[in-house]
């Protein structure tokens, strides 16, 4: 005979369904925690943070021999970049970021920001080539449509596999412009460029105005870049349709938990009353 148990309420259930079923569980890493702390300090008070030489020469020779075989077509139109080469449904494709999307710099950071079993909400490979006109700024998370200013509700992270600079098309920010309210901001005088050596990252909110700059040089600027949301919130990419479970098997656990292997409790994400990880 089952047994079972009383629920007197909806937070119960936090320590009943959610609990005993199989769920990912991130591990601390101590050494980064100063590390981390520090970042975020410089997150709150700016809106983002610039984290350099992350990645050495042969993590950054290895990124490049796995994304540029898929760069193809430019974009659809100028928001994509009719001169920005755009590769979406990247986990299918290579596993070559998986490591950039699960850095403990960055889920450092994701940790303080949202609920636990946060999710990813798209990848991208963004490759700016020369004679590229600047973005439009916009910020991230503006698709969610409660008003600002707001806690965000998502945050991105920009991988310099090339160097960013002024000329090449490096992402520009508005300081502190995750703050404002809802009217729009087109003054690009407020903006400054990310400027970062090759194997940095840029990590800002979902609220931070941003674009990405002019390519006025010779030469293209590939970047990764990976956006995360709270638990509670539909991503942009529809990673169920997207990856095969073969992808699924070879994806390390933190990233099966990002793409939507995880519970929010007390059910968000179930498959048939149980975790989802059970389906595989």
């Amino acid at each position: 005979m089952s047994s079972s148990k009383r629920i007197s309420s909806v937070n119960d259930l936090q320590k009943d369904l959610a609990s005993r079923h199989k769920s990912y569980t991130p591990t601390q890493n101590a050494a980064l925690a100063d590390q981390n702390q520090a970042d975020f300090e410089t997150l709150k008070h700016q809106g983002y943070v610039i984290i350099e030489s992350v990645l050495n020469a042969e993590q950054l020779e290895l990124i490049r021999g796995g994304v540029s075989p898929l760069l193809d077509g430019v974009g659809r139109n100028n928001f994509e970049g009719l001169k920005t080469q755009r590769v979406y449904n990247v986990l299918e494709q290579t596993r070559a970021i998986d490591d950039l999307a699960v850095h403990p710099r960055v889920t450092g950071l994701l940790d303080k920001l949202f609920q636990p079993n946060y999710l990813l909400s798209q990848a991208q490979i963004i490759n700016i080539l020369a004679g590229e006109e600047a973005q439009t700024l916009h910020y991230d998370d503006g698709f969610y449509p409660v008003p600002r200013p707001r806690p965000a509700f998502g945050a991105a992270t920009i991988w310099a596999i090339d160097d960013f600079t002024i000329d090449n098309g490096a992402t520009v920010v508005i300081p502190e412009s995750h703050r404002l309210g809802d009217e729009p901001v087109t003054d690009r005088s407020l903006t400054v460029p990310v400027i970062m050596p090759a194997g940095s990252v840029v990590f800002f909110l979902g609220t931070l105005w941003h674009g990405g700059g002019a390519n006025q040089s010779e030469d293209s600027r590939l970047a990764v870049t990976c956006q995360y949301c709270e638990p509670w919130l539909r991503p942009q990419e529809n990673f169920f349709l997207e990856l095969s479970k073969e992808t699924l098997g070879q994806i390390p656990e933190a990233l099966l938990s990002m793409v939507g292997y995880s519970i929010h409790p007390p059910f968000m994400g179930m498959v048939n009353g149980m975790h989802p990880k059970r389906v595989l």
